[in-house]
């Protein structure tokens, strides 16, 4: 595995990680290991053989792969006339990883996750996905919040 020098922002850092979970997507084979490094390597003017990946990426991506049955009974809970199977898979990676976060990372706001998953929709979908996963995750947000 390479390792990469990367000073990045939260919001890149979650780039990163909504990349990797959508490659994954398409190759299930794919360790989320590999996948960090697939998405790193987007990047080629930022890599550094000497340094580490940044701990967010270790944390979530993994995370999601390890937990990914338990985000999806969540997603599934919301959908509204909607398969799973049927969700574009930028939106699925977008889900997966805000759902995460607001399940698992109690040091982000289930709003901060809320917001950001919004401003990943701006950056790789359209209004209309930006609308469902609005609603998708505002109710899930909801209830996670009560249960916490």
């Amino acid at each position: 595995m390479r390792k990469y020098k990367l000073d990045l922002t939260r919001h890149q850092l979650r780039q990163l990680a909504f990349q990797s979970i959508f490659i994954q997507l398409f190759d299930e084979d794919l360790t989320a290991e590999d996948a960090v490094d697939h998405a790193l390597a987007l990047f080629p003017r930022q890599f550094n053989d000497g340094a580490e990946i940044p701990e967010y990426l270790t944390i979530v991506v993994p995370g999601i792969t390890e937990k990914e049955t338990e985000i999806d009974a969540v997603i599934v809970k919301y959908l509204k006339n909607w398969k799973i199977n049927r969700i574009a898979k930028t939106d699925l990676a977008i889900l997966r990883l805000a759902i995460y976060e607001m399940l698992y990372l109690e040091d982000v706001p289930t709003k901060v996750s809320l917001n950001e998953a919004l401003e990943l929709t701006k950056e790789f979908s359209d209004d209309e996905s930006r609308r469902f996963v609005n609603g998708v995750l505002s109710a899930a947000m909801l209830e996670i919040n009560e249960n916490k």
